[in-house]
Order: structure tokens, then sequence, then C-alpha cells
């Protein structure tokens, strides 16, 4: 049986690369919780401490409590993080 995947997607409003992340995990039924940065700065804070990147989209995937940060741009990273968790 397929272990649960948590995905949160780290985004701001009017970003089109965020909202390709979000177009694509939604046409592939995965449900996924959103960070808004727009206007928390202190969260970009959060992603530097975590990931070394301030920029977003970055989409954490999780599964049995690991975590992986996708934080480069474009939606073949994610795809390929998503193939390596369902392998």
């Amino acid at each position: 049986m397929a272990q649960e995947i948590s995905v949160v997607v780290w985004s701001k409003q009017g970003c089109s690369y965020c909202n390709e992340v979000k177009e694509y995990l939604a046409e592939q039924n995965i449900e996924y919780k959103t960070v808004d940065v727009t206007i928390h700065d202190d969260y970009r804070d959060i992603l530097h401490t975590k990931y070394g990147v301030r920029h977003v989209p970055v989409v954490e995937i999780g599964q049995n409590n690991v975590y992986e940060g996708v934080t480069e741009v474009g939606i073949e990273h994610l795809i390929a993080a998503l193939a390596g968790v369902h392998a």
C-alpha cells in the first residue's frame, strides 16, 4: 500500500511559476497546502534557514516524516521529485 505524501507549496500572489506548480499538482490530483509569503517576509527567512533560498515557489514533499524541498524553478524538478517519492 502506497504511503500518503504531504505537499506544501510556498508561494506568493502573482507568481506565474507558483501557479504552474499548483496547476500541475491539481491535474495530478495531489492535495497540497499553501504557505503564502506575499506579505510575510519572515516566511522567506524560514526558507533561507531551511534551504538557503528566499525565492518561491518552493515545494516541500514529505513521506514518513522525511521531507525534501524542491527549490529549483521549473516544473520538471517537481516531476522528478514526485517520481522519486513514488518509486
